[in-house]
């Protein structure tokens, strides 16, 4: 039998025996909260609006004295601003300090299958023009199904589904000058009523609003007519012309415009209705139109000028109806050897009156 003794650890190593420094507590420096913050916002890449933050929590807690109402006005930031920030950065949340995204957790997604996205493209390339609510009632007609605006909406937006402006542009331009316009320098003017109208627009600018004057004038009796509108259309154009003809009361034999947009579409048909020639000035020469343009002079000179404008387009039409009836009716006109434009053409109608008629010379009494 083997007897053993057992001793009493040995708790010191030999090897730290004459090293009793070894294990002494060494001092460590924890650096400040502005410090420490600071670091923090360089290792996480806070942004200029997270660190401008950042110093406002480091103002509140050195300089500020936790006072949040003396940190809001060396900021120049409203208390409660401060105090939300506070809130979130809660003593030490640097990363926190940054801006929240507003982008809404749940978005729409794409919706539309591949049947309805082909049979949508088939649908608006054939007609380019069409709205999306327009396209989806073509869709139900078609197809039988339902289906929203929107997701038309998001085929011609993914595949860019819309006209051509450029060329469309291209297009209206050349239709324009291949239409034959007959130039009033190709018509021989007789010094009779109605023969001619001479027709014009004036543009008034208004502040934001924009008003349109059209003008008319008889090339030979010198008798006037305009009517203020909204719109520059061939729609109001249109509308002045019957309205014109129609304070006439004979016909119209020819009309003479500029070259502007008004003067076309339905202005045309209704010039084809009232069975009307129309004659165009050439581009850029208002010398062509220059009846018309000496008109629009002595109505801006003599009536417009003196306070009279409204954009009120009824009130202005009054106003400018009274203003029509002295022109035509009192107004001297030196072409006219100083009579008024109906005192001419009252003239020239006792005239025609009192021209016997004509017989040949075997007729018997």
């Amino acid at each position: 039998m083997q007897v053993f003794s057992i001793k009493p650890a040995n708790t010191v190593q030999p090897i730290f025996k004459n090293n009793p420094y070894f294990f002494k507590q060494r001092s460590s420096s924890i650096p400040d909260k502005p410090i420490f913050w600071r670091g923090i916002a360089d290792m996480v890449n806070l942004s200029a609006d997270g660190r401008l933050r950042l110093e406002w929590m480091i103002f509140y807690e050195t300089v500020g004295n936790h006072d949040a109402y003396k940190t809001a006005k060396h900021f120049n930031v409203s208390p409660k601003t401060f105090y939300k920030w506070h809130k979130r950065f809660n003593n030490g949340l640097v990363k926190k300090l940054e801006d929240i995204s507003s982008r809404p957790k749940n978005t729409r997604k794409w919706q539309v299958t591949a049947i309805e996205e082909c049979r949508i493209m088939k649908l608006r390339k054939a007609h380019m023009r069409w709205g999306k609510k327009k396209i989806a009632k073509l869709y139900k007609d078609d197809y039988g199904i339902k289906i929203s605006s929107w997701k038309v909406e998001r085929v011609i937006r993914k595949h860019d589904l819309y006209p051509d402006q450029i060329k469309a542009e291209k297009q209206r331009r050349k239709l324009k000058n291949a239409t034959k316009k007959n130039r009033i320098q190709k018509l021989e003017i007789k010094e009779e009523h109605w023969f001619l109208i001479h027709l014009d627009t004036i543009v008034i600018h208004c502040g934001n609003l924009k008003r349109y004057i059209l003008t008319a004038i008889d090339h030979h009796g010198k008798i006037a007519y305009a009517r203020m509108y909204n719109t520059k259309s061939s729609r109001s154009a249109k509308d002045f012309l019957y309205r014109l003809h129609y304070l006439v009361d004979a016909n119209i034999l020819n009309i003479q415009t500029d070259n502007g947009s008004e003067f076309f579409l339905e202005f045309e048909q209704a010039l084809e209705d009232l069975k009307i020639k129309h004659w165009f000035s050439r581009p850029r020469t208002p010398e062509d139109n220059s009846v018309v343009e000496k008109f629009n002079q002595t109505l801006q000179q003599e009536w417009l000028n003196d306070g009279h404008f409204t954009p009120v387009i009824r009130d202005f039409n009054q106003d400018l109806t009274r203003w029509l009836e002295e022109y035509n009716f009192l107004r001297p006109h030196q072409t006219l050897d100083y009579l008024a434009p109906y005192e001419y053409l009252e003239s020239i109608l006792r005239e025609q009156q009192k021209l016997l008629p004509t017989y040949s010379a075997s007729a018997s009494p």
